[in-house]
């Protein structure tokens, strides 16, 4: 009886106190989720609307030629007046409108009158034009762009007092951190909106340094180049995307952190351009099937598929087949780390990079060139993907036919007299080599880092390592002077 009356007044404890606290905040954390007061957001909000201006920028009229000209009719014809109503219906008897833009931005230096947009707002832009929340409007100066990034800093001369916002640490944000964004959705002027980061490191491929905090906040068209703020007042992120079938938010925001645009644009600033350090080397991802060929445990760094003539890092000793495991002090978990680490390294400096090669790690010191240079020398380009066919040696456990490079495939399929090993003329569909992108067409220079010029040896390579015991093989695949590294699981 006693038992049972103790179990009672414990349920009666546990009920009353469940009553007593809201449903799913603790006591202890209750405090804590009481982060916006009964006027929301408003305080923020006064405070940061002054800072956001809006961006307009007109292009010059796109001409139109070689239109024919309008027939000469006597006067008070009455075809006359129908080829006139045809052209003006057209828009050909009327000046042209220069087409215009609209985006968001906000000031980041008051004293010298800087600003900061997104790249797309004033791109080929002939006049740029910024409009403060209290409507005057200040002709604006385009002082550097970066399309890799999509940012713009503009410098205005006013008498208009300005009020500048400071950057905040975009590595702190957490998802699920509450933030606000202001901006110019389609035109209307200063509008705030809150939401929450609903997640980081975003890779939506604009460009080689996609690293987007994402937001359910309302952006739209015109919010491009405005801030995000965090709660302490401070830009985080200036939204430059949104993913939308319609158009209109959808809850899918993406905002350029700002510890990746605070160096840019200070580079903007000083130089009017940016100056991104440069490794030279052509990377891919490290897959489960490359590290396990290379005896490495786990998919991560960067795999070096080729390194640029007189480059950096062939200066510093690194080879195609080595993967980045550090640079610098800092991990290089997914091979997208690898463009921005390098690109924040200043010119000039020597870096410390850790590398697996040989089945262990090395070390090696890389003097950082420059990027924008090295593009302009050529040295960075992109190349073309194609395909043909034709009949050779069948290696089945991986779907794959080869053959020895003839001097007509060499003009048939562009292969260039230094390239050197064995040419793919078939790939079987469905097989492994089908699903890892291989055709016909591309030339085997490598199996297991072993050099290969001729069918029967790289035939020999793979099905000793069939019978090795070997889950999977390693593959340099050259496509027109485009190398890459592919791992083939074996049968």
């Amino acid at each position: 009886m006693v038992t049972k009356m103790r179990n009672l007044l414990i349920i009666l404890s546990l009920t009353l106190f469940t009553l007593a606290t809201p449903i799913g905040i603790s006591t202890a954390n209750a405090q804590k989720e009481a982060v916006v007061g009964t006027d929301g957001f408003a305080d923020l909000a006064e405070r940061l609307l002054p800072s956001v201006v809006n961006i307009s920028s007109t292009h010059k009229p796109v001409e139109v030629e070689d239109f024919p000209d309008m027939p000469h009719f006597p006067p008070g014809s009455p075809f006359e007046d129908f080829f006139e109503e045809f052209m003006d219906r057209r828009g050909m008897g009327m000046p042209a409108v220069p087409p215009a833009s609209l985006g968001s931005g906000f000031v980041i230096d008051a004293e010298n009158g800087y600003i900061v947009t997104n790249n797309h707002v004033v791109k080929d832009a002939d006049e740029v034009r910024v409009t403060f929340h209290d409507d005057v409007t200040v002709e604006a100066e385009v002082i550097g762009r970066d399309e890799k990034i999509d940012l713009a800093v503009l410098k205005i001369q006013t008498d208009h007092a300005m009020v500048a916002v400071p950057f905040g640490n975009s590595d702190e944000l957490r998802i699920g951190n509450w933030i606000i964004a202001i901006g110019n959705p389609f035109g209307l002027g200063g509008s705030v909106t809150a939401g929450i980061v609903s997640a980081q490191q975003r890779d939506i491929q604009s460009g080689p340094y996609d690293d987007f905090i994402q937001t359910d906040a309302s952006i739209n068209r015109g919010n491009s180049g405005g801030p995000m703020f965090n709660l302490k007042g401070e830009v985080i992120g200036i939204n430059t995307a949104i993913f939308s079938p319609s158009g209109g938010s959808v809850g899918i925001g993406f905002a350029i952190p700002s510890n990746l645009a605070k160096p840019v644009i200070r580079q903007l600033i000083e130089f009017g351009r940016t100056r991104r350090g440069w490794l030279g080397v052509r990377i891919q991802s490290v897959t489960d099937e490359i590290a396990d060929s290379l005896g490495l445990s786990g998919s991560k760094g960067a795999l070096v598929a080729s390194t640029t003539k007189d480059g950096p890092a062939e200066a510093a000793g690194l080879e195609a087949g080595d993967i980045i495991l550090d640079f610098n002090g800092k991990k290089i978990n997914e091979m997208r780390d690898l463009p921005r680490v390098v690109a924040e390294t200043p010119i000039g400096e020597e870096a410390s990079v850790t590398y697996w090669r040989d089945g262990k790690e090395h070390k090696a010191k890389v003097k950082i060139g420059e990027l924008e240079k090295a593009e302009e020398e050529g040295l960075v380009t992109e190349k073309p993907r194609e395909e043909p066919k034709s009949d050779g040696l069948t290696v089945d456990s991986v779907g794959l036919v080869m053959r020895d490079i003839l001097p007509m495939d060499r003009e048939q399929y562009n292969i260039d007299d230094e390239t050197n090993g064995v040419l793919v003329s078939d790939v079987t569909p469905m097989s492994e080599a089908a699903e890892k992108g291989l055709s016909a067409g591309d030339v085997i220079v490598e199996i297991n880092q072993k050099t290969v010029e001729d069918a029967v040896k790289a035939k020999d390579i793979i099905e000793k390592a069939e019978k090795g015991g070997r889950s999977s093989v390693l593959l340099l695949v050259n496509r027109d002077n485009d190398v890459r590294f592919v791992a083939l699981r074996l049968k």
